[in-house]
């Protein structure tokens, strides 16, 4: 098994109205049961908004905080799923799923060396 990071790719500035909010909240946590029920899943988290980032440089001695994201973005993560699948295949039609139900971009990336 390997696992993989499914990230939400949102677009800056998008809203959702309550309905569709609703909507996509129920669609992800039913693909969420699904992905447990299959014992894929490994964990999930939604993001912030980037523009209440904080950027943090230097060391311990010298640290520089500035607000706001690191860059302009048109579109940033706004969450991730972590799974543990077979192989990559598996691991993007993971990710079709995703796509389905949150009407995002989904990227998905292998984290080779997670857990260990």
């Amino acid at each position: 098994m390997s696992h993989y990071l499914l990230s939400n790719i949102t677009p800056t500035g998008r809203t959702l109205d309550p309905e569709q909010m609703q909507r996509v909240i129920a669609n992800v946590t039913e693909l969420t049961r699904e992905m447990q029920d299959a014992g894929i899943w490994v964990f999930a988290m939604h993001l912030g908004d980037p523009s209440a980032a904080k950027v943090v440089s230097g060391g311990p001695d010298d640290v520089t905080l500035a607000d706001g994201p690191f860059a302009e973005l048109k579109e940033y993560v706004g969450g991730f799923t972590v799974i543990d699948v077979e192989d990559e295949d598996t691991a993007v039609s993971w990710a079709a799923r995703v796509a389905e139900a949150t009407g995002l971009k989904i990227e998905v990336r292998a984290a080779p060396n997670f857990g260990g």
